[in-house]
């Protein structure tokens, strides 16, 4: 097979010269007019023909057509007026083209591609693109307007827990979702301990999500990618955009680097800031309520993030850019007291940085190299300190618990346009890994403790692909590649193939099957007690005795653009996915576990407490889409079945992961009412999760009572008993939220209040549940707490986070 792809590719390279004789190209670069922004994915079509292509990542486009006195191309791109220009065509010709932006409220879209390009026309499946614009219309918690939140309302992408920003994409967990930034990947997108993301929508171009059929460009993840572009800046005038809300406040400031008289500046610049201030509202409660206190408290919460971009054009094929990202969150517990005093808390971050050099060689081929860095920390940290009364002395306690992961990466990717029947594209990548998934340094005066448990691992991870979108015959078009991906680890490499294609055949005007097939490798893995996606997950490489992560992974499904102006398309969807070498913790195993016996250094490696298991995954998905006019919007329906199976988890029998969900459904509306008032709502279904709760409970009796006491002094504990892993569903999750924007635009000033309510009708969703004892209690008997009512039932208690929550945000664009 693996030969037969590659015969393909040759043969895509050959036909070159066959079609070189009777063509000519014509090539340029698409930008918006006024701040020359390169635009990603505009159309370019030869009306009446099946020829056509696409602007790359960099607003490049190369189209090879026939020898013509004068032939007709069209660009059209979502949000922006169509253009249309007849030129003579003898000779190759390099035309760039302006856009200008569409205002009417006609040509209002769902999806970030053209009327132009429908979803019977490309061979793509699996992939969803969203603007910017369409994210800030919907209704979001506390008014933060979130990307993840907005693709947790599509097919195929399951939500977690009430409000957070993990999302689980056809079975896979939140580390098989590969999420770059300007081609640097990040690995805890979350703020606020997950329930908001933490990318700024102001700053950001462009937002695509493949949840199948991968190009083979992509690499080292299991179920999703998602891609996306921050903003280059504006060429030609200094411009910002920004919004005041009850948590946050952002800014973004954009704007030439060195202006030209009448001209677009070679170089320009954008910058965006976000702060929260959790930490300054909350300090009048904290103060009241421990003012009256021997021992004065302050705690505190914030985090911030901060995008940079500079970009400079050196010539007309030659163009720099150098960007980055770098965010942190910050909690903090404080207390002192006259013979005590302590600072504990926990922090995380990422830091990215992004170099790429962009080099047109001729108008069929364009190339991007980059240079990346990315690095996450997770920090843990505890000093105590206490005066001992019976001698005076001063007792400390140091805690410092760090997980981390850095990455350098250099890529080389080719765009190579040789016919109209081929767009080749042909890369490599290489990764240096440094982890560092458990360390750990305890150190107690009393007795002179000092845990020291520290681990480091340092990998490298490769790949090379080729792919080609080939269109043999007007109704048949294929992508079709395969990476090769390796990864060394002390002694142990391995080089492992990764075929892709994906397939469509158009059986009639507007209808078209669609099929894909995809292997994917994932070279690291992420541990997790809890499954909320927190920063206590740790991130953890394939090692020698740890094997990667792999997944097959078949759809099959129809895509659909129903007749008339109004833009509504019907696709449908089925996957099976089967997933190997998945990790978790033990039974009993956890992240800051560090053995039994204090004096004996690194005894306890995160590869011991971990064991590996398999899983699948099938669903189908279906998603109606309404992509122009005054009202938008989208229904979207999944019905999966999620299984795991480890040999030393739940007796060895198969069990349903915790976000494992049968039915997930979102209707989602966007009603441009006038130009001044933007009315929206968002309505999600989603059948509980799968969770581990005691059935039955009994008292035992320690055989040993002077060593076994609580602190009452009983010697008897409660033991729970469990049935199979997860076999208990919560309460199905459903909720309501409803917004609506006022705009006011004044000569070059824009504002906008926008005005939401999360969970209109307050539905008590569940967070979690806790199981205790309904029988009534007493604390005088001699033996401690004892239960005064011998048949007390076990009672499951369940606890919601979010009751209705109304917010308003100011935001300003200039």
């Amino acid at each position: 097979m693996y030969r037969q792809l590659l015969v393909l590719f040759f043969l895509a390279f050959g036909t070159n010269a066959i079609f070189g004789q009777s063509k000519i190209t014509l090539s340029g670069y698409i930008t918006e007019k006024g701040s020359k922004e390169l635009l990603i994915g505009v159309n370019v079509i030869v009306p009446n023909s099946t020829i056509g292509t696409s602007s790359n990542t960099y607003g490049f486009y190369s189209l090879t057509l026939p020898k013509s006195d004068s032939l007709t191309v069209v660009y059209s791109f979502v949000g922006f007026t169509k253009k249309t220009i007849r030129i003579p065509f003898q000779s190759a010709q390099n035309i760039d083209i302006e856009l200008e932006t569409e205002n009417t409220l006609d040509e209002l879209v769902i999806k970030g591609r053209s009327e132009s390009e429908r979803v019977s026309d490309t061979p793509q499946m699996s992939t969803i693109e969203i603007p910017i614009s369409q994210i800030k219309k919907i209704p979001t918690l506390l008014g933060e307007k979130d990307v993840l939140k907005v693709l947790q309302l599509m097919p195929g992408v399951q939500k977690g827990s009430e409000g957070q920003s993990g999302i689980y994409v056809r079975g896979g967990g939140p580390d098989q979702n590969l999420i770059i930034l300007d081609d640097a990947p990040v690995y805890n997108a979350s703020h606020l301990f997950g329930f908001f993301s933490t990318f700024n929508g102001d700053a950001l171009k462009s937002i695509e999500l493949i949840k199948g059929g991968f190009p083979a460009r992509y690499g080292g993840r299991l179920s999703s990618v998602i891609d996306m572009n921050l903003k280059d800046g504006n060429r030609q005038k200094f411009s910002g955009e920004g919004g005041i809300g009850l948590i946050s406040s952002r800014l973004v400031l954009e704007g030439p680097i060195r202006s030209r008289k009448n001209k677009p500046s070679r170089s320009s610049f954008i910058i965006s800031g976000r702060r929260t201030y959790l930490d300054i509202l909350s300090k009048p409660f904290i103060k009241k309520r421990n003012k009256d206190a021997l021992i004065k408290e302050d705690a505190g919460y914030f985090f911030y993030d901060l995008n940079a971009k500079l970009n400079y054009k050196v010539n007309p094929k030659n163009h720099l850019y150098l960007s980055g990202y770098f965010g942190r969150d910050k909690f903090g517990v404080n207390a002192k007291g006259e013979a005590f005093n302590s600072a504990n808390g926990i922090n995380w971050g990422n830091a990215t940085g992004t170099f790429r050099w962009n080099h047109q060689y001729s108008q069929k081929l364009f190339s991007n190299t980059s240079l990346i860095f990315s690095d996450y920390k997770f920090r843990i940290f505890g000093n105590q300190s206490a005066i001992n009364t019976s001698d005076g002395s001063t007792l400390k306690f140091n805690l410092s618990y760090l997980s981390a992961i850095q990455d350098k990466t250099i890529k080389h990717d080719i765009d190579f346009y040789p016919n109209p029947r081929h767009a080749i594209k042909i890369g490599a990548s290489i990764i240096a890994h440094t982890f560092t998934p458990d360390a750990t340094v305890i150190q107690e005066s009393s007795n002179s403790v000092n845990i020291s448990n520290i681990t480091k691992f340092n990998s490298t991870e490769s790949g090379v692909y080729i792919e080609d979108t080939y269109n043999p015959i007007s109704q048949l078009k294929i992508n079709a590649g395969i990476r090769f991906s390796s990864y060394a680890i002390k002694s142990s490499v391995g080089l492992r193939p990764e075929p892709r294609i994906s397939i469509a055949y158009k059986s009639g005007q507007n209808t078209a099957l669609k099929a894909s097939y995809a292997r994917m490798n994932q070279y690291l893995h992420l541990l997790s007690n809890t499954g909320l996606g927190l920063p206590t997950d740790l991130w953890v490489p394939s090692t020698d005795k740890i094997a990667p992560q792999t997944s097959e992974q078949w759809a099959a499904g129809i895509g659909h653009d129903l007749p008339g102006k109004h833009g509504i398309t019907l696709t449908l969807e089925g996957y099976y996915k089967k997933m190997n070498n998945l990790i978790n913790y033990k039974e009993g195993s956890s992240f800051l576990q560090l053995g039994g016996n204090p004096n004996i250094k690194n005894q306890t490696s995160w590869e011991d407490k971990v064991t590996a298991g398999d899983g699948t995954s099938y669903g189908a998905e279906v998603l109606l889409q309404k992509k122009l006019g005054r009202f938008s919007g989208w229904i979207g329906y999944t019905w999966s079945k999620t299984e795991w199976q480890f040999a030393e988890l739940n007796f060895g029998k198969k069990f349903f992961p915790k976000y494992d969900r049968r039915h997930d459904a979102s209707i989602v509306g966007i009603y441009e009412f006038s130009p001044k008032i933007t009315l929206s709502g968002t309505w999600v279904y989603g059948t509980g999760n799968a969770l581990t709760v005691p059935f039955s409970e009994y008292l035992a009796y320690s055989p040993n009572p002077n060593k076994n006491r609580d602190l009452f002094g009983n010697w008897g504990f409660t033991v729970n008993e469990y049935g199979n892993k997860n076999s208990f569903r919560a309460e199905p999750y459903h909720r309501l939220d409803l917004g609506v924007q006022f705009h006011k635009v004044k000569k070059r000033f824009e504002r906008t209040w926008d005005i939401s309510i999360y969970n209109a009708y307050s539905r008590k969703n569940p967070y979690f549940y806790s199981v205790g004892n309904n029988a009534q209690a007493s604390f005088f008997s001699p033996g401690g707490f004892q239960n005064t009512t011998p048949n007390g039932k076990l009672v499951l208690k369940r606890y919601s986070l979010f009751p209705i929550v109304p917010s308003i945000t100011y935001n300003f664009k200039f």
